[in-house]
């Protein structure tokens, strides 16, 4: 139980990567704020590790509204009165309307950062002094392949996982000194619905070429995997890695 006694807060953390973590990060013994914007996922995923033994609790957060987020670390500071992982997983794809910069609308740009870029920067800022409080933590980042290489016509998702790399960084300097480690995971090639929005409806994305010919492993990773990935982040066993931007893509990137 490698994350035992410990407090973490997972958004998105309903469903796809993040529902996979909330499991993981409770079967690991830690109390864990699910922090998610749909109601019944969100919900339903704090039944099913409560009926497993775990513990958590739901909250209804829109990482985009900085009301909201604020509201959720007030009330993870009521209910736990400290906090020890940050885990900031939710981010969209929104595959029908991203676009290279000249044909992206503003609407979409501004959407897609407010979710994916501003969520990260506001749950950052009001759960990092909870976590100073507390005497240190971990902060485990979202990013992509799209982080780290050129990824055509999604320039928006690209532009805010980019980010998301640099701020890891610049957090992992500035915190360090007060214990509080931020380091960022890249996925690639991990079948969720967002997979399946951005390639597997995509009628120009062949699936068995990808496999055999741009896929090192010859597969798709797992939300588990990368769950168990997080997991390792935010406990005691990485206590040594800061500003770490580890991709998890099966070699998708090194190709």
């Amino acid at each position: 139980m490698i994350l035992k006694g410990k407090i973490a807060a997972i958004t998105g953390g309903g469903s796809g990567i993040g529902g996979s973590a909330s499991s993981l990060f409770a079967k690991e013994g830690a109390t864990v704020a699910i922090l998610e914007v749909n109601p019944e996922s969100g919900e339903a995923k704090a039944r099913e590790i409560a009926d497993a033994g775990g513990s958590a609790f739901f909250i209804r957060t829109d990482v985009s509204n900085p009301d909201d987020v604020r509201a959720a670390f007030e009330e993870i500071d009521r209910r736990c009165g400290r906090l020890d992982v940050l885990y900031n997983n939710a981010s969209v794809f929104l595959g029908k309307y991203d676009n290279r910069v000249t044909e992206i609308t503003l609407e979409t740009w501004e959407k897609v950062l407010r979710i994916n870029l501003f969520g990260v920067f506001y749950c950052c800022k009001y759960a990092i002094p909870l976590m100073i409080r507390s005497g240190g933590g971990s902060i485990v980042n979202t990013a992509s392949s799209a982080g780290v290489i050129g990824i055509p016509d999604c320039d928006a998702y690209t532009a805010t996982k980019g980010a998301t790399v640099s701020l890891t960084r610049s957090l992992a300097v500035e915190y360090g000194p007060d214990g509080i480690r931020t380091n960022c995971i890249a996925p690639a090639a991990i079948r969720t619905e967002m997979v399946r929005e951005s390639n597997l409806n995509d009628p120009k994305f062949d699936e068995q070429a990808f496999l055999t010919k741009g896929t090192p492993l010859r597969r798709w990773g797992t939300p588990e995997e990368i769950a168990r990935l997080a997991a390792f982040l935010a406990s005691d066993e990485s206590s040594y890695l800061n500003g770490a931007i580890i991709r998890a893509d099966g070699g998708i990137t090194v190709m």
